[in-house]
């Protein structure tokens, strides 16, 4: 177990904005930082990072947390396995505990499928390094392609002998579990490697793990395909993966551009070369999860094709799915016979980098000129390039650059820019009801779900009389989804906005100043913490909190008082007890803030008050009679009532008592209000 000093180590050294631009490119918004949620996929920003609070919150899909959170829910971590992360990354000496053999074999068994596909990587790697066949097949073709020892080595690139099951073997004689092996698809159901004499290029996840490998054949005359590569497993997703993601993130970012090629020898020639900004597609046409992966580090793509035009139209095709989720797309085509590899070789790379700079095209411009060109003077042909056209462009969300490309297109097809209007504004609503349609059958196919699953719970088949039935969905909206293929928030997981009664409100404002600020002095000269005279002052109605959750955090924080704990943002943030977590944090991040501009260029200061983050003092106050005032009004409607009731039951002393407590009630409120500044207009309803 790591020891609680090196939690806390690590917790506060740990800086969000560090993590989050690892994985997520990040623009400054005043104090704060702001990029595209990596957790859902959005076109507007709502992903906040806050330096000084060191949490990030999306207020599109309600994701948010410390640093470890981040890593948690983005890598799928345990959190010993985002604490081990962190302390790597900064330089940490974890202090450990003695686990027990429990503990040690579920770590063991969580990352299994890692460490066997490390150590396949090393098998591969020292066949290629340290055997003659290696040498002269394997590091000789590498070689040969240009690329240095380092490189090589960078890349985990590896050599895998022509032997029935050499890395099996090896890896039993280790003891690793041959069933893992099988479910790496290292070992085939007949006890045999999968990788045969071949040369290996290992592909890694985000966060530099081994997740799959592909083999190239180097025999001409052997049957087979030329590359094979790992089957889909429980790490290895292919269509949200990208070779050399993990090598290219920071210059992606760095450069806000992604460079796409087709191959791996194309991805490590470019890198070696100093282009590092590149991934490949492995030769598949990209996928949602691809599109996502660049789209958190730049929405712009350059993609690089070789002379061959069938394979390019071919390719065209599914760049449309790139053009819906508001992607820039350029492309740029490589002179006949030349591949990205060979012609870095050629000219090297100032050149090449030149070139592909130059020859860059916006993907619309050059389909258009590319099919146009095949139409010739057919105008038949052209009728049909046209409408593929027109089928491009109504896929671009962006309004104001469809009327770009659509302008552009009428001047190279010599159609009049209005006809191209009509019919990019017909596609455009065709595309959205046919959103809507799949968004409806999604809805449908829950709503049966749903009904089955209360069949199975209640054999009356009545739905229960708090909750509507499925059918009735308040949520769907009246309009289509919004362009780019977004679902509503809650398809991503927010809850709907339920109301809360004024009492909740006034609860939840007395916590959030106990979780942000409860850890200040209020008077100075007795050392009281905000914390002490919030919790002091409502100590006699802790027990009747409306909210429980607000009460058990209010409870929890008198306890850690008792304990001479004083307890800040970050304990919460962090805290076993997942409630109190995302309380913290919905009760820590706003989608708006304070603008320094006012002050730093415009000399405008607040007048009234202090800066919000300065005025605990009054904040506090101001809630704590806010709070007293609602629980007030409560005991106000609950003795009214019984005093109904008393006046109906004829039982006249009990009706006098009532009415002396609700004037007693009144006068209160009204010296409440008076403190607040509120106006009272009617006591009772």
């Amino acid at each position: 177990m790591i020891s609680q000093k090196s939690v806390k180590e690590i917790l506060e050294t740990a800086k969000i904005q560090d993590i989050v631009e690892e994985f997520v490119n990040l623009k400054r918004a005043g104090v704060n930082l702001k990029g595209c949620c990596p957790f859902h996929n959005e076109k507007t920003p709502s992903f906040v990072v806050s330096p000084a609070k060191n949490i990030f919150k999306c207020f599109g899909c309600g994701k948010g947390g410390s640093p470890v959170q981040f890593l948690m829910e983005h890598e799928t971590l345990s959190f010993p396995e985002a604490l081990r992360y962190l302390a790597k990354k900064y330089n940490i000496e974890l202090e450990e505990t003695e686990t027990t053999q429990e503990h040690i074999e579920a770590r063991q068994l969580q990352d299994s499928l890692y460490l066997v596909n490390q150590f396949a990587l090393e098998f591969y790697q020292e066949q290629l390094f340290q055997t003659d066949i290696g040498k002269s097949v394997g590091l000789s073709y590498f070689k040969q392609r240009g690329f240095r020892e380092e490189t090589i080595k960078k890349f985990g690139l590896g050599f895998a002998p022509n032997t029935k099951d050499k890395l099996t073997s090896t890896a039993i004689n280790k003891g690793y579990n041959i069933d893992l092996l099988r479910k790496l698809a290292l070992t085939t159901k007949y006890d045999s490697d999968f990788f045969r004499n071949r040369v290996i290029f290992t592909i890694h996840n985000m966060t530099g793990k081994v997740i799959a490998f592909a083999g190239r054949i180097l025999d001409k005359n052997a049957k087979g395909p030329k590359y094979i590569n790992s089957p889909e497993t429980e790490v290895y997703h292919k269509s949200k993966v990208l070779y050399g993601i993990y090598f290219a993130k920071q210059q992606i970012r760095k450069k806000d551009e992604c460079i796409l090629v087709e191959g791996y020898t194309d991805t490590i020639s470019l890198h070696q070369a100093g282009i590092e900004n590149v991934v490949a597609s492995s030769g598949t046409s990209l996928t949602i999860g691809q599109i996502n992966l660049i789209k958190r580090y730049t929405p712009n793509i350059k993609i690089l094709y070789d002379g061959d035009a069938a394979g390019i139209k071919a390719a065209l095709r599914g760049l449309d799915l790139v053009l819906e989720q508001d992607m820039n797309v350029k492309v740029v085509l490589l002179p006949d016979g030349e591949d990205p590899d060979s012609y870095l070789q050629k000219v090297g790379s100032t050149a090449f980098s030149e070139y592909i700079d130059k020859e860059a095209k916006d993907f619309i411009l050059f389909k258009t000129n590319l099919l146009l060109e095949d139409a010739a003077n057919d105008p038949i042909k052209k009728v049909k390039v046209t409408q593929e056209i027109i089928n491009s462009i109504a896929r671009i969300p962006d309004p104001l650059k469809r009327a770009v490309f659509i302008q552009k297109c009428s001047q190279l097809t010599e159609i009049e820019e209005n006809v191209l209007v009509e019919s990019v504004n017909k596609q455009v609503v065709l595309l959205v009801r046919k959103r809507r349609e799949e968004y409806k059958r999604e809805q449908r196919q829950k709503e049966r779900t749903a009904r089955q699953n209360n069949a199975q719970t209640n054999n009356s088949g009545n739905f229960p009389t708090n909750a509507p039935p499925p059918s009735a969905d308040p949520s769907f909206p009246d309009a289509p989804p919004p362009e780019g293929g977004e679902l509503p928030p809650e398809e991503l997981g927010v809850q709907p906005n339920i109301a809360a009664t004024g009492a909740e409100i006034q609860e939840r404002d007395i916590i959030r100043i106990l979780i942000n600020l409860g850890h200040n002095i209020y008077d100075k000269e007795d050392n009281l913490s905000v914390a002490e005279y919030l919790l002091a002052n409502i100590e006699d109605v802790l027990d009747d909190f409306e909210n429980k959750e607000y009460e058990a955090i209010a409870k929890h924080y008198a306890e850690q008082l008792l304990q001479n704990h004083k307890p800040n943002l970050h304990y919460f943030l962090n805290h076993s007890n997942q409630s109190f977590s995302q309380i913290a944090l919905d009760l820590s991040a706003s989608p708006y803030e304070y603008s320094p501009n006012w002050e730093e260029m415009h000399k405008v200061l607040l007048q009234t008050q202090k800066m919000p983050e300065l005025n605990f003092i009054k904040d506090s106050e101001d809630a704590l009679l806010r709070f007293k005032l609602r629980k007030i009004e409560k005991m106000m409607a609950t003795n009214l009532q019984k005093g109904k009731t008393a006046q109906d039951e004829g039982d006249f002393d009990k009706t006098m008592v009532h009415l002396k407590i609700q004037a007693k009630l009144k006068a209160m409120h009204s010296e409440i209000s008076t403190q607040l500044g509120t106006v009272v207009l009617k006591y009772d309803k």
